[in-house]
């Protein structure tokens, strides 16, 4: 969709509201209504056959009779009416709708999608409450009051939620940028108005309720690339099985798994908050707090009690108090009695005046120890209430670091404590009346930077790279969808251990030597060549897991124990399940796993959200829900500090539990070995699922012991099925320079950044000029995260590095990058040539690899931008197709090109 259409339903500049009415039980009376009370500059043109006038507002028969082309229609008619009048509404040229009416029928429901699709208007609803712009007086809603102006966005799937929310908020003060109720979102969708809102300069944050995500990979981008500038925060309804149902059939869409979205929301930068409570503390905090540059907090108040409190609670979210360093301990001791706590949290003793707390504040803001203030305070006939809320403020305002340090305050209390808070609230400073409250708000702002810093973080590189026979393992998985499978769409192939090890070899999975016997008297024979002790299990194409029969038995020591146990198992497995096919045993060799760790790896698929990796110790899970319940959950492509993030997420929620092995749980070894079932998983899309149990970890050793997984035709799982765009390998590329260099040309991935930073700070003064039009000094982390971490969605960015004659990478050489507009109409590029290379064609290379990119992706137009002075590239942008004009003024070269037009370079 383009952006540029969805500003007619965030700034229209003329209304026409079809099925406008005086009846005040009427949908059309409450948005003529709200649109007139919001004070709306435009026209507002009412559209219905009963009324002369609608408000006091001419009123007009049909869409037809309009006097002008409206930017905006809202339909508050029956659903029966919608087809004719979209279709009038097209005729009219108007490109945009709300739809206000709740559906029934989903035959009708449907048509009027099909109908708006074909006519080229986009609709929002049905079902949807409305939009309200407060800053460009838009109330085009059926809310029950209006918006007041403020930074933060809401959009949300339910109707009864935005009512909720506005409610809350117009009580406490808290304005929005934006107010949008989506309804079914069976068009316009989040990831639209994502981008939207992150070119709004309006909105600084974003505040989603979410029913249920129909393009997950849309999504993920859309919030990734916001999430790096601007605080999104998501309540996701349906945690339970049964609440996820009830949301997808609320607006008619398929429904994952909480754990999923979970792991989804953390991937792309996103705070989630749980309930409606923690929701209106998280928005209140983001009205008014600032960006929190670390987590180092301090609690003062004036009981002992209150401060012990809040550092349980802090303690139990994983917070951090700060600790008081020498110098601010004396500036403390200084201002406070003798008998205060000396140490955090800060106990001011219950006589505390305001005078002590503003001095104490001031103190612990001069410090460079502190991020974070609590302020809290119990009534007390010592202290007056309000003099000292207002005391506190006039110390924040006054201080030159307000707007570095987050300050929270927790008055208890009801009659004596509510004028205090309203002091606090007038004053834009965050206020709870319980200190769980207070310590709520501060996680959230500590969990968000958390999860940006995991946007930022740098991946460890591989140890010697990743090495698998990717080509072995296509092979052997094309051979048994051959052999095992007829490629209807319905069928798969599953694979037990002992075919499954050939795969997990081809990617140097660890893994135990596995026979196969078709009788007893194999088993015995294959026992011999083995060697004792044993591990035997039933085969069966019947049986998925053969513990829950009994099919399995362990440490078998010899010959007789083998056939009595074998034996055993058959007459188990024959009397609990009578039917089932038995083709023979598996027979492994005794793995000591006395003090090894046991976990659970498995790939699963999602409904939403396509393949993800899960981990646990949960040997006995049957069905999705419960394994992936006591699971914690990634989306691939993993790296190894993904891989490290998901680990430690394990380790804190108790999924994993290390401490009884923590001298043989090596963090690195099981990390490369989730990296590697990323890699399987990327290069061999006919893998549906894979349950990996157990894994035993011993120090460095990471070993296989147990394995199924599941095959389909590729027809069915092709590359597009994840969620997060994996690394484009098929785009690496070798070529010789003239000067004999033999190059790689290859995206840029996370792991590039210390090479990527070399690169940079080799640029001689003249090319840093040239490309970044200005003398700037070197990047820092965040800044060269953002350029190596891209979302492959939405750019490209193509280095060229030299490889020596074993195909091993060096240095780079070369860089472009394009970034393309969320409507994929106009990607905008630069390129840099480090100096020893120009003049050798690698310029030429590089920009007909992006043309071509740009190309296939279906772009429309490539634009660029160069100094005056710089026509080296002006000259080889000509040749290639580009469009010059040089803007004297301005002091550049704007080079563009219509991809469309151009033959393929």
């Amino acid at each position: 969709m383009s952006l540029q259409l969805l500003k007619h339903f965030f700034n229209p500049q003329s209304i026409a509201v079809i099925g406008a009415s005086v009846n005040i039980k009427r949908a059309g009376y409450l948005v003529m209504n709200n649109l007139l009370a919001a004070g709306f500059n435009g026209p507002i043109m009412p559209v219905t056959p009963k009324y002369t006038s609608v408000h006091g507002v001419l009123a007009y028969k049909q869409v037809n009779d309009l006097p002008i082309v409206p930017d905006l229609a809202v339909i508050c008619t029956n659903e029966f009416r919608i087809p004719e009048i979209l279709i009038a509404l097209a005729e009219k040229g108007c490109a945009a709708a709300i739809i206000v009416t709740t559906e029934s029928d989903p035959v009708i429901s449907k048509s009027i999608y099909d109908i708006a699709a074909a006519n080229k208007i986009r609709l929002l609803g049905m079902s949807s409450l409305g939009i309200i712009n407060p800053h460009n007086l838009v109330n085009a809603s059926l809310a029950h009051c209006n918006a007041l102006p403020g930074n933060i966005a809401f959009i949300s799937q339910s109707a009864a939620v935005c009512t909720t929310v506005l409610d809350w908020a117009t009580s406490k003060g808290i304005g929005f940028s934006a107010f949008v109720s989506l309804g079914d979102a069976q068009d316009i969708s989040f990831a639209e108005l994502l981008d939207y809102l992150a070119r709004d300069s309006k909105t600084q944050s974003i505040l989603l309720y979410i029913d249920n995500i129909d393009n997950a990979r849309e999504f993920l981008s859309a919030a990734r690339a916001i999430s790096q500038h601007k605080t999104v925060l998501v309540i996701k309804s349906g945690s339970s099985v049964l609440g996820a149902k009830a949301a997808a059939l609320h607006t008619r869409g398929a429904y994952g798994h909480d754990s999923v979205y979970d792991a989804a929301f953390k991937r792309a930068g996103m705070l989630r908050v749980h309930d409606f409570h923690k929701l209106f503390a998280a928005v209140e905090t983001l009205a008014y707090s600032n960006y929190l540059h670390g987590e180092r907090l301090v609690i003062i108040s004036n009981g002992g009690g209150l401060g012990i409190l809040a550092v349980d609670n802090l303690v139990e979210e994983g917070g951090r108090l700060a600790e008081l360093d020498e110098p601010l301990m004396d500036k403390l001791n200084a201002c406070l009695p003798s008998n205060w706590s000396h140490n955090n949290p800060i106990d001011m003793i219950g006589d505390a005046d305001p005078k002590r707390y503003a001095t104490a504040l001031t103190h612990l803001m001069d410090s460079d120890k502190v991020d974070a203030v609590l302020i809290m305070h119990s009534p007390s006939a010592l202290s007056d209430s309000e003099e000292t809320a207002q005391a506190i403020v006039d110390a924040i305002n006054k201080h030159p670091k307000r707007k570095q340090i987050n300050i929270l305050t927790n008055w208890t209390g009801e009659a004596a404590a509510r004028p205090a808070r309203h002091i606090f609230a007038n004053a834009k400073i965050p206020t709870f009346r319980t200190p769980n409250g207070a310590i709520t708000a501060f996680m959230h702002l500590v969990q968000y930077r958390r999860n940006k810093k995991l946007l930022m973080e740098t991946p460890t590189s591989l140890p010697d790279h990743l090495v698998y026979d990717a080509q072995a393992a296509a092979e052997y998985i094309q051979q048994n969808l051959i052999e095992r499978g007829d490629f209807e769409l319905d069928k798969s192939v599953k694979l037990s251990t002992y075919c499954t090890k050939p795969l997990l070899d081809a990617y140097h999975l660890n893994t135990i030597d596995t026979h196969i016997a078709l009788d007893i008297s194999e088993a015995i024979e294959k026992a011999k060549i083995i060697g004792y002790p044993l591990a035997v299990k039933i085969n069966s194409p019947n049986i998925q897991f053969k513990s829950q029969v009994h099919g399995v038995m362990l440490n078998i020591n010899n010959a007789r124990e083998l056939d009595s146990a074998l034996k055993s198992i058959t007459d188990r497995v024959k009397a609990a399940l009578p039917d089932a096919e038995l083709t023979g045993f598996t027979l492994q060799k005794m793995v000591a796993s006395g003090l090894a760790l046991e976990l659970r790896v498995m790939i699963k698929q999602d409904a939403i959200f396509g393949p993800v990796i899960a981990i646990s110790q949960d040997s006995d899970g049957r069905d999705l829900q419960t394994t992936l319940e006591n699971a914690v959950v990634a989306l691939p492509p993993l790296n190894m500090a993904l891989a490290r993030y998901l680990v430690i997420q394990g380790i804190k929620d108790k999924k994993i539990k290390v401490k009884q092995h923590a001298k043989d749980f090596d963090m690195q070894a099981v990390c490369l070995m989730l990296t590697q079932l990323s890699q399987m998983l990327l290069d061999n899309p006919q893998i549906n699922d894979l349950d990996l149990n157990p894994v035993l970890v011993s120090g460095k050793d990471v070993t296989i012991v147990d394995s199924q997984v599941t095959l389909i035709p590729s027809d069915l799982n092709l590359p597009c099925r994840f969620a997060i765009s994996p690394y484009p390998k098929q785009l690496e590329e070798k070529v010789t320079l003239k000067n004999g260099i033999r190059i790689l040309l290859r995206p840029i991935i996370a792991e590039d950044e210390a090479r990527h930073h070399v690169f940079d700070n080799g640029l001689s003064k003249e090319d840093r000029y040239k490309r970044y039009f200005s003398q700037r000094g070197s990047m820092t982390h965040e800044e060269m995260a953002m350029l190596t971490q891209i979302d492959y969605e939405r750019e490209m960015a193509f280095i060229a590095i030299r490889i020596d004659q074993q195909n091993e990478e060096q240095e780079i050489l070369a860089i472009i990058r394009a970034s393309t507009d969320p409507d994929n109409i106009e990607a905008e590029f630069g390129m840099i040539v480090s100096a020893e290379l120009q003049g050798l064609g690698l310029g030429s290379i590089l920009l007909k690899k992006l043309i071509s990119y740009q190309k296939n992706k279906g772009t429309q137009y490539l634009a660029g931008m160069t100094m005056l002075s710089n026509t080296g590239m002006a000259m080889l942008a000509k040749k290639l197709g580009f469009s010059i004009e040089r803007d004297i003024e301005e002091g550049i070269i704007n080079m563009h090109m219509e991809l469309k037009k151009m033959p393929s370079v």
